[in-house]
């Protein structure tokens, strides 16, 4: 088991992201996921619920158009509906959050990650308030694939989704995505951005 992962208790939760950017945070390739929140997220809007969770890969089939970069050997993917199966590879710590409001802030950390600008642009000014979650992470790569059966109370515009306890065991045996020097340069460079 890796020092750096907290003890894992139940339930096993899952962060719903593009497969891409859950293969970018695998692959080392960023430390940071962006949010704005989905329509089920309550009159609260976006919040991050948990300090821990599994990168649960969505299937949205023009999202390598919208990022900078793609996995080796990227498919595209079929409808969200035809979905029979869920496969993860990844899992990650929240280890810092912030709120930002600041179009500036938001084009100083392009280079941190793989979200084109117009995207970025677009979450950003989705609603009366311009702003996006920011979230620094490090992710961990699962020792093997672990596939389970779909089941719709994954579907819909919400960000957290219930997983079956199984998966705690291999989350247990994750490596880090980067070295501790590799990912504290990362984040330094966020932080100081962001502060």
């Amino acid at each position: 088991m890796s020092d750096l992962l907290p003890e894992l208790s139940p339930p096993a939760i899952g962060f719903k992201e593009w497969a891409y950017v859950c293969d970018s945070l695998v692959e080392g390739v960023q430390t940071l996921i962006l949010r704005k929140g989905g329509i089920h997220e309550g009159r609260g809007g976006f919040e991050w619920k948990h300090r821990q969770f599994f990168l649960f890969p969505t299937w949205f089939h023009t999202q390598s158009e919208r990022l900078t970069w793609s996995p080796e050997g990227a498919t595209s993917f079929p409808p969200e509906e035809e979905r029979t199966s869920v496969d993860i590879d990844g899992f990650a710590t929240l280890e810092q959050v912030w709120k930002v409001t600041d179009w500036e802030a938001m084009q100083a950390i392009a280079p941190l990650h793989i979200w084109k600008e117009e995207i970025v642009k677009e979450r950003f000014a989705y609603d009366e308030e311009s702003c996006l979650h920011v979230a620094l992470v490090r992710a961990y790569k699962l020792p093997q694939r672990w596939t389970f059966p779909y089941s719709k109370s994954y579907g819909g515009c919400r960000s957290w989704v219930t997983l079956p306890e199984a998966g705690l065991d291999l989350a247990k045996e994750a490596v880090p995505a980067l070295s501790d020097e590799a990912w504290n340069e990362a984040a330094s460079k966020l932080r100081a951005v962001l502060g």
